[in-house]
């Protein structure tokens, strides 16, 4: 190697193996502070494309999540309702058995009546509120009797219906089934009146089960779903924060060895003074 003051090569090949590592100082730096080796385009532009048509699809999941979430809820409080006014039945039923006992005086007569009449207004309560975030499948007067929910990123729904809902019938079914008895004493066609009614009760309550059951099983699919593609998306783009930080403390203490060796080429052509001295 010549000795020479106006290149210095020794400076020159510390020069650039010191670029070399602060570029990889700076890799690893944005790695440990980030947590992804594939932080962006100018990382891995194939990989970064990939990881962000996963990301758009976990967004996706989780619309449908929230919607499913939604139809779980609504399922369980129509399923709440149901079950309160299948449990007035017994009740019910109750109080006309002890309507029909012909003992009875007037005025006890109307106390049972008005029980009666009170029951038919719980029911009607359940109904009216047996309401999710808006929605009533069980009052046909809302018109809400369908709603529908997303199942799936391709648009796929499932359905939570009651027919044509409880309120007319609350309304007509029970309330003529007192009116009738009250009035004619016709024990038989008020108890076929209510059984009337107790069968679409547990119709209903039969439907929503199962419909109530398909949503859960989604959901849960979809949970899972979102789970794994979580941790493919962080096998392809998370950085191993131990590794890079071991590899960030070797780097830098290359890095100030690359500065020291800088720092001795470049006063290498001082020593070039000493033969004219």
């Amino acid at each position: 190697m010549p000795n020479s003051v106006n290149t210095n090569v020794g400076a020159l090949v510390a020069l650039s193996s010191l670029r070399g590592i602060n570029n990889e100082l700076d890799k690893t730096s944005k790695r440990v502070q980030t947590g992804y080796k594939v932080a962006d385009a100018s990382d891995d532009a194939a990989v970064f494309a990939v990881a962000q048509g996963i990301r758009g699809n976990i967004k996706a999941y989780a619309s449908v999540q929230s919607s499913l979430a939604a139809g779980e809820g609504l399922g369980q409080v129509t399923a709440a309702a149901l079950t309160g006014i299948s449990n007035l039945f017994g009740d019910l039923k109750a109080k006309f058995a002890n309507l029909a006992d012909g003992s009875l005086t007037s005025e006890q007569r109307t106390v049972y009546s008005n029980d009666a009449k009170q029951l038919v207004s719980q029911i009607t309560n359940y109904i009216s509120q047996a309401t999710y975030n808006g929605k009533n499948l069980l009052n046909n007067a809302t018109g809400g009797t369908l709603v529908t929910f997303v199942a799936d990123v391709s648009g796929t729904t499932l359905t939570l219906s009651t027919g044509s809902g409880l309120s007319a019938s609350a309304t007509s079914i029970l309330t003529s089934a007192i009116t009738a008895y009250t009035s004619a004493g016709l024990y038989s066609a008020a108890i076929t009146n209510i059984s009337v009614f107790e069968g679409i009760v547990n119709s209903m309550s039969a439907e929503i089960a199962a419909q109530s059951r398909s949503i859960k099983l989604q959901k849960g699919f979809v949970d899972d779903l979102v789970d794994a593609t979580k941790k493919g998306l962080g096998a392809l783009v998370d950085a191993d924060v131990a590794s890079e930080s071991a590899t960030l403390q070797s780097l830098q203490v290359r890095q100030q060895l690359n500065i020291q060796a800088l720092s001795i080429a470049n006063q290498q052509p001082n020593t070039l003074l000493s033969l004219f001295r």
